[in-house]
């Protein structure tokens, strides 16, 4: 710190432009993912865009149709998800999905709220035959395949953090918490995992 207060007192009295910082961007799991632990493996997943889409009134049809045709997926339906990897459409609550992946079409702002979430939220991808049984530990929702199949989703609770899990493959889930609780989320993923690892 002292070096950089004389380099910028030193820039000052010679009118030269102040040295500014470089920026890097880092995602939320950045440097403590990914991980394994016996066959279950834990990734970051970064979308190149989070955008939250609620339908104005009476528009609901017509933001899925612009969807559709913009995108290739339409609005989905309560505790689903239409599209896939790389570019997904997840119910997020009453009356409002989350578009990841592809920035949202401005064709969409005459008839939708439009929010960006892009840096909301801490996205990872939990995969593994055991995967379910590791979420189990977390999450109040029964899981299994046969009533929790590919495409369906839900907001509830993950560990104590409020948060999103979707069923994206057979053995595979996709979750989201706040951004400022990657690290947490992590934690309690991995504890879970490696108690699961432990049963053999």
């Amino acid at each position: 710190m002292r070096s950089a207060r004389w380099s910028i007192r030193y820039s000052l009295t010679r009118k030269e432009p102040v040295p500014v910082a470089d920026l890097i961007a880092l995602t939320p799991c950045d440097g403590i993912l990914p991980v394994t632990i016996g066959s279950i493996n834990l990734t970051e997943d970064v979308p190149a865009a989070m955008t939250l889409i609620a339908p104005c009134a009476g528009q609901e049809e017509a933001v899925s149709a612009t969807m559709e045709a913009a995108h290739g997926m339409a609005f989905p339906a309560v505790n689903r998800s239409t599209g896939k990897a790389g570019a997904r459409a997840i119910w997020f609550g009453q009356g409002a999905a989350l578009l990841q992946g592809p920035a949202a079409t401005q064709e969409l702002a005459d008839i939708a709220a439009l929010t960006d979430q892009s840096d909301a939220w801490t996205v990872v991808r939990l995969e593994g035959e055991s995967a379910a049984a590791v979420l189990a530990r977390l999450a109040p929702v029964d899981l299994r395949s046969h009533l929790f199949k590919r495409g369906h989703t839900a907001r509830c609770e993950v560990s104590h953090m409020m948060g999103s899990i979707t069923r994206v493959g057979p053995e595979a889930f996709q979750i989201m918490v706040f951004r400022s609780m990657a690290r947490t989320l992590v934690h309690d993923l991995k504890t879970a995992m490696a108690a699961v690892d432990a049963r053999g």
